[in-house]
């Protein structure tokens, strides 16, 4: 697989420049999960990492892909390292609405990657007409919408919100959904849209930045999220462990939260996304993927509903793509 360090780089070190990664504190009726009120540290011996849930045996019957990996700065740790097939490459908002640097990666490696668009909420409808551009021309297969880039006072349920959510249902492209500063602020936007459009899929990411509970109105936050499973095109993103964790790696108070997501959604409407580069710096690309398997041996999970989680989910969403 030639997925090594060098093969990012040449694509992205021109573009390379310094960024700031979001803290975890830039960041849901659960009574039963547990409250935590701190980062904490959980140390897991790396044999016991190596071995979880099958770690090194799952990945022989499906390939493992990334749904959730930003370019434009060289990685620490390779692809082929972490043993990762392919990934889902998301528009960085660094470089907001000028998506030549990711179209350059996916034209040099089509069978390694797939691009996920930023959409455009400008008031004069133009974010309409570059979707189907980026989409038909440029070959992206999914789109993100950014709640924070709509005009100031308006929402993604506006007119202009409604005819990109609707376009992508068109054009058969996923709608990813970036709640940064929680769920509950937009779950009614993200509710009306499925409602009103229910061809139209929907990716959750970050767990929907629900963080395990420490009190009543996150516990909450968290319940909404699972009651999100009644909309059948709803996915969700069990990704950047780091931000959403109150702990450090490897990240276990996750495994609640994981378990009652497995068992709303199923495996197979659940996704494993690293958020490169800013994985790196917390546990490295390598750690973001043995904390998913880690995770997944404490809920316990099976040996199929992992390779769902790990690559079966977005390669059945994006079909052809990566092939077994």
């Amino acid at each position: 697989m030639a997925m090594a360090h060098g093969l990012l780089k040449p694509l992205i070190s021109a573009a390379s420049a310094r960024f700031s990664y979001f803290s975890n504190s830039s960041l849901s009726t659960g009574s039963v999960v547990r409250p935590f009120t701190k980062k904490t540290t959980t140390q897991v011996p790396a044999a016991k990492m190596a071995t979880s849930s099958g770690a090194d045996n799952q990945t022989n019957s499906t390939k493992v892909i990334d749904s959730h990996l930003h370019v434009w700065a060289s990685p620490e740790e390779s692809l082929e390292e972490a043993g990762v097939d392919g990934a889902l490459i998301v528009q960085p908002i660094n470089h907001k609405f000028e998506h030549s640097l990711v179209t350059s990666v996916l034209k040099k490696y089509p069978n390694k990657f797939v691009g996920c668009c930023l959409a455009n909420p400008a008031e004069d409808g133009s974010g309409l007409k570059h979707l189907e551009e980026l989409v038909l021309k440029d070959g992206y297969r999914a789109v993100r919408f950014n709640p924070y880039l709509w005009p100031s006072g308006q929402k993604m349920t506006n007119d202009v919100g409604k005819a990109l959510f609707s376009k992508a249902g068109e054009l058969g492209v996923p709608v990813g959904f970036m709640c940064m500063k929680g769920l509950d602020l937009h779950l009614s936007e993200i509710q009306e849209l499925c409602t009103e459009y229910p061809s139209t899929v929907v990716l959750l990411d970050h767990l929907g930045f629900c963080k395990p509970p420490a009190n009543d109105e996150e516990s909450l936050s968290f319940s909404e999220l699972l009651k999100l499973s009644k909309f059948p095109q709803v996915y969700i993103k069990f990704s950047a462990l780091f931000r959403v964790s109150r702990m450090s790696f490897p990240y276990q108070d996750l495994a609640p939260l994981l378990s009652q997501v497995v068992s709303s959604f199923g495996a197979n409407r659940i996704m494993w996304g690293s958020d490169f580069p800013y994985v790196v710096p917390e546990c490295g690309y390598k750690g973001g993927k043995e904390a998913v398997l880690s995770v997944a041996n404490q809920v316990p999970l099976s040996s199929s509903e992992l390779e769902w989680i790990m690559g079966k989910t977005v390669m059945q969403l994006f079909q052809g793509q990566w092939l077994q």
